[in-house]
């Protein structure tokens, strides 16, 4: 998702420029990776649930911020990457907790204390490839580049494109499902590992 775009306009080059002139003006574009600050919401539905475990809803969020540089020609203008700041991780854990456990009972917290070592399982995934995260995105942002428009009325399109390049690219498409899949693997140990002590203890 494009959220702001920062546009640097440069001083003007003489000469009628075509698309491979703005080739030359290709960056390395730098890179920063920060994750989100999440929310934790925790609410009783009215219909049933597992009454052991409770559950917890993730949302996964992956925004890009992308700076550009103009170079302004005679006969166009030549839009070249230069940064990108994504926010990549999860931002909001939903609880759910059967509505038989009375809000503050043993219970309740001892099913609070359960779904919390889910949300811990998420963040710890997040933690632990941050590296492979910010390597992919490089790698996709890297892949972008410098394209001639002839008209700046275009230059809003030509970085929603890029924005879409990024997002779309193999590796970046590849990292996010590993980290599906490491999420998975993790909260079903926090499962495998669970005995319940806590639970039965209120019994």
């Amino acid at each position: 998702m494009l959220k702001n775009t920062f546009i640097l306009l440069l001083s003007c080059f003489c000469g009628f420029a075509v698309a491979d002139d703005c080739v030359k003006y290709k960056l390395l574009p730098k890179i920063k990776i920060t994750n989100p600050i999440y929310e934790r919401h925790i609410v009783q539905p009215d219909e049933p649930m597992d009454k052991l475990h409770g559950n917890v809803l993730a949302t996964f969020v992956q925004d890009f911020d992308l700076v550009v540089d103009i170079i302004v020609q005679d006969g166009g203008y030549c839009v070249v990457l230069k940064k990108l700041d994504a926010d990549i991780g999860y931002n909001d854990f939903l609880v759910k907790i059967d509505k038989s456990h009375m809000r503050g009972s043993c219970t309740y917290s001892a099913i609070l204390n359960h779904e919390k070592k889910h949300i811990d399982a998420y963040l710890s995934v997040i933690k632990d490839m941050n590296s492979d995260i910010k390597d992919s995105v490089f790698n996709a942002a890297n892949s972008v580049m410098p394209v001639f428009v002839d008209s700046r009325d275009k230059i809003d399109s030509v970085i929603e494109t890029m924005n879409y390049k990024i997002q779309s690219h193999p590796e970046v498409v590849l990292i996010k499902q590993k980290i599906n899949a490491a999420q998975e693997i993790r909260n079903k140990r926090v499962d495998q590992n669970e005995d319940n002590s806590e639970l039965k203890s209120c019994m």
